[in-house]
């Protein structure tokens, strides 16, 4: 795992939301050492941890470890799950019809 870009995304989320180390640390009941091990990329964290500072800083699992995780062939197919988790059952239909739509575009100009 790339423990340094874990930290330095972790880090680049807490200052855009203007936190310190201090009151991340804190608002997940972890300790300020400890934060500032992970930003450094000296310490992992365990997944109730990694929980806790996504839930409060409001990103994704997959955004922070977006290095370490490689994509299998399946990543397009990923990506779509996605783009398409918390969607209404309309927005997927709409979706779907509009990728069909273009399938068919891009066939009739081969």
């Amino acid at each position: 795992m790339e423990h340094q870009a874990l930290g330095k995304r972790i880090r680049e989320e807490r200052l855009k939301l203007n936190l310190t180390q201090e009151k991340l640390a804190e608002d997940v009941n972890l300790s300020t050492a400890y934060i500032g091990q992970i930003e450094r990329g000296e310490r992992s964290l365990t997944l109730d941890n990694l929980i806790a500072v996504v839930n409060r800083l409001g990103v994704s699992v997959d955004y922070l470890l977006s290095d370490s995780v490689v994509p299998g062939d399946d990543g397009q197919y990923r990506l779509w799950s996605q783009l398409m988790n918390g969607r209404t059952e309309d927005e997927k239909a709409l979706a779907v019809n509009m990728v069909k739509l273009m399938f068919g575009y891009l066939d009739e100009q081969s």
